[in-house]
């Protein structure tokens, strides 16, 4: 098959770059739904121009590119071992053209390994089958949502369903939980899989498999079809909505699968994505290797219109920041203030935060800005970086930094996306902080701030961890935590519990 490696390396390319057409008829069909002049308004327009611009660029959607899984049929004699060799060179090329991060970590040592391969690294699963070509589909899928996948033993007590038994019903109350519990962190509106029954393992492998389901598909059970509309119609009432930040959309696609089990487990397993679903897939000939055949691109391409009336009237009384900030700047800031930023910000991820709680930092960090980002960036021949894709990551994982941090040397503001906890919030009311909530996903739209890369620190705990010290021009983001003890996270984790517990009754399926 010489022309394995070439599908493969464009399939790696295109789901990276270009949201499918299903993924994308569900986006269009919420971003109608919402109420003009919202936040959640706000952020599916961004969200939908940044569809927009990876299309144009050819670059990735999100920057973080995941973990590649790769699901394979082949017909019986394929050779999966030079197939294997082939999907491993296409990953690692990939990586070094810039449409995927370097995201391959040791998990012993913490080295990055710089081309996406390691022990384990990428997943690929073969399956035998009587047909005579090869049914190859992929899934990127980021860590925020990654670490939002959750898994129930029944019987079990949930927050604000109380007792979910072991019967359908609940299986219904652990799904709506499961789409509550994500909040905003997943990068909300999302899609879930959900795997009943099986061992710990293959129930999570489950709930992953229907990700790989049409958004528009029917489940053949009926059981599962009425729980996949219920669980729909339900997770949208809510009141989460894009980002978190309220409004009527939380969910954009369900899927359920079941298997047997034995008598003393049972597991209901969610595998939680956030908008920026890659997935896509392609029909390959066995002989030459050719793309016959794309999956998930039925229907003509959905484009959307780029129309900046659309964002909110808080848009237009935004807020201008530029470091090195103030005590008394950022205590004027409120939840819900739109900020338009200029000048420096600094990135800063999990080693960032981990190193700078017992070192001193490479820069003075007073009254600046530290944004919780890992991009992809590339390097051109006169050794000069520039940034492919910088959308925000999860914050919640530096809450056991962000307030010593900020405390210890002056930062003023943190951006990133899903919010903070407790004690970052007391920290920023007594340190004078705010935190700024950037729209997750959109990491074309926000490289296309970044006018220069100044510098950058830090380069031996890989690209996505070292402190990139970023220029930027018209970096737009909203207060959710600021300086007087408001959270808008907390507010709506309130408020959607409430309507959680609307659907403590039993329902009949």
């Amino acid at each position: 098959m010489k022309l394995f490696y070439e599908s493969v390396y464009e399939l790696i390319v295109a789901t990276s770059t270009r949201l499918p057409n299903d993924v994308r008829r569900a986006i269009s069909k919420a971003k109608a739904m919402e109420s003009a002049g919202t936040r959640s308004a706000m952020s599916l327009s961004t969200i939908t121009e940044n569809i927009m611009m990876a299309d144009e660029n050819i670059s990735p959607i999100c920057q973080d590119t995941g973990l590649p899984t790769f699901k394979i049929k082949v017909p019986v004699g394929a050779n999966q071992i030079e197939m294997k060799c082939d999907i491993k060179r296409a990953i690692a090329q990939a990586t070094k053209d810039s449409k995927l991060r370097p995201n391959s970590v040791d998990s012993l040592t913490g080295g990055n390994t710089g081309d996406n391969l390691g022990d384990g690294l990428p997943v690929i699963k073969f399956e035998q089958w009587e047909n005579d070509y090869i049914d190859v589909r992929l899934i990127l899928k980021g860590g925020g949502c990654e670490n939002k996948n959750i898994q129930y033993s029944l019987p079990c007590e949930l927050e604000g369903l109380g007792k979910a038994g072991r019967d359908l019903d609940g299986i219904r109350k652990c799904i709506l939980h499961s789409v509550y519990q994500a909040q905003g962190q997943g990068c909300s509106a999302g899609f879930i899989g959900v795997g009943i029954g099986g061992d710990r393992s293959s129930g999570y492998e489950l709930a992953k498999e229907q990700l790989f389901r049409s958004v528009e598909d029917v489940n053949p059970i009926e059981q599962l079809h009425e729980l996949e509309k219920y669980i729909m119609k339900h997770s949208n009432t809510l009141g989460i909505g894009t980002m978190g930040f309220g409004g009527e959309t939380t969910l954009l696609g369900c899927k359920i699968g079941a298997m047997h089990r034995i008598p003393a487990s049972f597991f209901v397993s969610v595998a939680y994505n956030c908008w920026a679903y890659r997935r896509l897939g392609a029909a390959i000939h066995a002989e030459d290797g050719s793309i016959r055949e794309w999956f998930y691109q039925e229907g003509d391409t959905v484009t959307f219109d780029r129309n900046p009336e659309e964002h909110t009237e808080a848009d237009k009384k935004e807020i201008v920041l530029r470091a090195p900030l103030s005590e008394e700047e950022i205590r004027g800031l409120k939840v819900g203030d739109v900020v338009k930023i200029h000048g420096m910000m600094y990135t800063g991820r999990d080693a960032i935060h981990k190193h700078l709680s017992s070192n001193e930092a490479p820069v003075d960090l007073n009254g600046q800005i530290l944004y919780h980002c890992g991009p992809v960036m590339m390097k051109d021949e006169a050794g000069s970086w520039h940034v492919k894709a910088a959308g925000p990551t999860t914050s919640i994982r530096e809450e056991p930094y962000q307030g010593d941090i900020m405390k210890k040397f002056g930062v003023r503001a943190v951006i990133g996306k899903g919010g903070m906890g407790q004690k970052t919030l007391k920290a920023l009311q007594e340190h004078g902080g705010v935190y700024l909530n950037a729209i997750g996903g959109a990491a074309q739209y926000y490289a296309d701030c970044i006018k220069g890369v100044k510098g950058v620190d830090f380069m031996e705990f890989g690209v996505p961890e070292a402190m990139w010290h970023l220029e930027v021009d018209g970096f737009t983001a909203v207060v959710t935590m600021d300086s007087h003890g408001s959270s808008l996270h907390q507010d709506i984790e309130q408020t959607s519990l409430e309507k959680l517990a609307a659907c403590k009754e039993p329902v009949f399926l």
